[in-house]
């Protein structure tokens, strides 16, 4: 069997998460998350919902363009299945748009979850009539080519982080993190133990009135502080 060649690999299918984890998931926030993981999994800062604010949760469709380039898009949009996001390594560049409102309604009539980009995109009044929410580093006015190679569901960086096809994507208001399948199970409870803590903590304040932890000085005292 030939071997596919380097910058032209395209996978149509990925696994993909069950339904009941991405629903559980979606119960937490993209920052409780990060809090369940050793290594904070979330992307670049900048990478935030540009249209609407709708969290999006679902199994990474993944892309990776040459700078300058988004001919691939329209392929990687014809393999995605409802609930997918579309995650895009974009070089982080902000100068060419790799998305417009065009692919903004085809998208939301496939019912994809969203797309996210560290890259820039276009037409922003017309993509908040359409409602299709886009998570990107920046809006510019600039196109791009569409005439080059591109990969599809191959190993990406976005935003500084590893993305692997079928991996799940986390977004809101407060960022985007990666999920590894894998590791979910791990991760929520890690997060439920330390949302715990804090509403523990919460209703320590609300009856007592102590605003500082106990172990506060406790810490500090570990770290040398006198």
């Amino acid at each position: 069997m030939e071997k596919e060649r380097i910058g032209f690999r395209v996978n149509e299918e990925i696994p993909r998460p069950s339904p009941e984890l991405i629903e559980r998931l979606r119960k937490f926030t993209s920052s409780e998350l990060c809090d369940g993981m050793i290594l904070y999994n979330s992307m670049d800062y900048r990478i935030k919902p540009m249209v609407t604010t709708e969290k999006i949760v679902g199994p990474a469709i993944t892309l990776k363009l040459p700078v300058g380039d988004s001919l691939m898009v329209t392929k990687a949009i014809s393999i995605a299945k409802p609930g997918d996001v579309l995650v895009i390594d974009g070089r982080g560049s902000g100068n060419n748009a790799l998305w417009g409102d065009h692919r903004s309604i085809v998208c939301k009539k496939i019912g994809l979850a969203g797309v996210v980009m560290d890259g820039a995109f276009r037409d922003i009044e017309e993509n908040e009539k359409v409602g299709f929410p886009i998570y990107a580093l920046s809006v510019t006015c600039g196109s791009s080519t569409k005439s080059s190679n591109g990969e599809v569901n191959v190993p990406i960086s976005c935003g500084g982080v590893s993305v692997r096809p079928g991996d799940i994507i986390v977004g809101d208001r407060n960022g985007v993190c990666v999920i590894p399948p894998e590791y979910a199970e791990e991760i929520m409870a890690n997060a439920q133990e330390k949302i715990d803590k804090m509403n523990a903590l919460k209703e320590e304040i609300e009856k007592t009135g102590k605003i500082i932890p106990d172990n506060f000085a406790a810490q500090m005292a570990k770290l040398g502080y006198r």
